[in-house]
């Protein structure tokens, strides 16, 4: 019953969503909105202002689909595909990005921390830094598309580069179920990051703790102002930091990360809210359509082959990557 009232309710705020468009376009809100997307870049395109938030709700839907399945954040998919083939500034896309990545961890988070998965204790310090880091990033973000005439072409092009990046990291990581940590560093021993949780699958309580904390900081520095910049969800880097690098379990690191997420996502979206990078027609079809697309993935995610699926987002990834180059490359008018 639990489930079907949440369906219910995603598709009420769906035709709600849909009903708001219908009437706007019969009302002056129809012309307000029309200049909010020109001002946001659509002036590029032919198409009436209404079509683009129903254009945004099924891209949006079946990128929801795809991330439970192939195991990485919307964000990382929506933000780069949507620079490579919407007209919409990348300031707009960035902001969406950032508020679609926050509403899925803070969906995550509650449940996490009731099972004792997400370590806030593992999580303080990293966040501490992390979290400094992605406000820096937002700003410098902001500052390069408004500083320079071309600087949307500068972060088009860094964010390929960042796309073969990630793209590089899923190649070459592998995920360790329950690492061994046999001795923890001095500064981990210290601040006693160490944990429990009950493990249904083994019926029983597992004990873990972390190490390389100082390398752990620089890490989530770096990741954060990266987070931060393009509007990128960072679970991509933050789960193999803290389960290969750290040696925290996969369902601990998952948990933690999403945690970490919920609360630099945060802080780096107010720099884009103040600046007035955050578009409701924009951001609103987008996260109810990866809501309901996430819902639907997560359950075809028990019958598919997570292998094959992965490299499809990979494939995804790297063309999306090579898109964004050659768009940037072209502004700059390089080629």
């Amino acid at each position: 019953m639990r489930s079907s009232s949440r369906w219910l309710f995603l598709l009420f705020l769906f035709f709600l969503y849909a009903g708001a468009l219908v009437w706007a376009q019969e009302h002056s809100a129809g012309e307000m909105a029309h200049e909010a997307l020109k001002s946001a870049g659509a002036q590029e395109s032919g198409l009436a202002w209404w079509m683009w938030p129903l254009i945004l709700f099924g891209f949006t839907f079946v990128i929801g689909i795809i991330a439970p399945l192939s195991g990485v954040g919307g964000g990382v998919l929506f933000v780069p595909l949507s620079t490579a083939f919407f007209p919409f500034s990348v300031d707009f896309i960035r902001g969406a990005g950032l508020i679609m990545a926050l509403t899925s961890a803070l969906s995550a988070t509650p449940q996490f921390i009731r099972k004792g998965l997400a370590n806030i204790r593992i999580m303080a310090p990293l966040v501490c830094v992390s979290m400094v880091t992605s406000i820096l990033g937002g700003i410098v973000g902001l500052w390069i598309t408004n500083a320079f005439p071309s600087g949307k072409y500068y972060i088009t092009i860094a964010l390929g580069i960042v796309l073969l990046v990630i793209f590089v990291v899923m190649l070459t990581s592998k995920r360790v179920e329950f690492p061994e940590v046999k001795e923890q560093d001095p500064l981990s021993k210290a601040l006693a990051l160490t944990g429990s949780w009950y493990e249904p699958t083994l019926n029983k309580v597992l004990e873990y703790k972390v190490t390389r904390l100082p390398i752990g900081l620089i890490c989530f520095a770096a990741v954060g102002f990266i987070a931060g910049m393009f509007g990128l969800g960072a679970g991509w880097a933050n789960v193999p930091v803290l389960n290969l690098i750290m040696g925290a379990p996969i369902k601990v690191a998952v948990a933690t990360s999403m945690t970490i997420i919920s609360i630099n996502d945060a802080a780096a979206a107010w720099i884009y809210l103040a600046k007035g990078a955050v578009l409701p027609l924009i951001v609103v079809p987008s996260v109810v359509g990866i809501t309901i697309g996430a819902r639907i993935g997560a359950k075809l995610a028990v019958k598919a082959k997570p292998a094959f699926v992965k490299i499809l987002v990979m494939g995804i990834m790297l063309l999306a990557a090579a898109l964004n180059i050659v768009k940037g490359l072209k502004g700059l008018h390089i080629i």
